[in-house]
């Protein structure tokens, strides 16, 4: 496993790292307890030092707490999440920063956090949601310094709204802001225009979310793709998607010239071609996936060819809506 640091925070982390939404049952249809704990033990076996999980991924937090109190000795790193207090995903314009993340809020919700995990700190802790607007407004801030001078938190960071990385420029200039998390793949290179550069400017942390488009980029959505019922991903790839999906996945496959079981691969690689990137964390819900994932971390970028090849593929969408 390679390492890299987190923005400015003297901190070094896995390059990938575990994407923990999946294992809560909360979104995901599939998971079991038994395997996520086996996966998680796996993934830090591998290297793996940096875990993200939520307070609204169901039983998530539970669960990796359970498994990073399990290994004493390692030095695992947990990024967590405070949702919304108006439980509003995305943050829409014009909504005042007290209606989505008061102090009070922020401070129970990693209370709660802390409780459910068992864990005494949290490395990271981000707020869900996140809007340019809230720059200066608002007690959050001091709520965070709080927190970090009691010991509970280390870092602060926001997960970006979906497809918006301009949206965190103004924080991220701030120097409020130690990490981001946005999403950045194949499809939706827009990170790289101006967030990711502003990131290395100023020292801030890159964490890359949906690196495999929630499972587009793996090659396995292909037309008439069904998926449980309660499973998020059925209104993700509803209607005619799943064949836009390997419509798309078979042109970059095409043009890379790699196998069609591939393009997970790439697609990883892809992300961690980008210096400002800090660590990336695919969905892993399996020992498979783990293993399959982790091997990646072998210092092979893609190449400049590849990669302008790939600038070809960007597809503006937006599948959550």
């Amino acid at each position: 496993m390679r390492y890299r640091e987190l923005g400015r925070s003297g901190m070094s982390v896995s390059e990938i790292g575990y994407g923990a939404w999946g294992i809560g049952a909360s979104g995901w249809v599939g998971a079991t307890e038994d395997e996520s704990v086996r996966a998680l033990h796996r993934a830090v076996d591998l290297g793996v030092n940096f875990i993200d999980t939520a307070r609204g991924y169901g039983e998530s937090e539970r669960i990796v707490g359970r498994v990073v109190r399990e290994r004493t000795g390692d030095e695992v790193l947990v990024a967590t999440k405070v949702p919304p207090m108006n439980r509003i995903w995305p943050a829409p314009d014009g909504i005042d920063p007290v209606e989505a993340f008061p102090g009070a809020h922020i401070r129970e919700s990693v209370e709660t956090s802390l409780r459910v995990s068992g864990l005494d700190h949290f490395d990271v802790v981000q707020f869900h949601v996140w809007s340019d607007e809230w720059v200066g407004r608002g007690d959050w801030l001091q709520t965070v310094e709080e927190l970090k001078k009691e010991g509970k938190i280390r870092l602060f960071g926001v997960s970006i709204n979906d497809h918006q990385p301009d949206n965190a420029l103004a924080l991220v200039r701030s120097g409020a802001v130690d990490t981001v998390q946005v999403i950045y793949n194949i499809f939706d290179q827009a990170p790289a225009d101006a967030l990711l550069p502003a990131c290395e400017e100023h020292g801030v942390g890159v964490i890359v979310r949906v690196a495999l488009d929630e499972g587009g980029l793996t090659g396995r959505v292909t037309a008439g793709a069904t998926f449980p019922e309660g499973d998020f991903r059925a209104r993700y790839f509803r209607d005619d998607r799943p064949a836009q999906v390997e419509r798309k996945v078979a042109a970059i496959v095409a043009d890379l010239g790699i196998a069609p079981d591939e393009i997970a691969e790439n697609a990883l690689r892809f992300v961690l071609s980008s210096p400002a990137v800090s660590t990336v964390i695919p969905g892993m819900r399996t020992v498979r996936n783990v293993e399959r994932n982790t091997a990646l971390s072998d210092g092979r970028p893609l190449t400049a060819d590849q990669l302008a090849v790939l600038a070809g593929h960007r597809w503006q969408r937006n599948f959550y809506g």
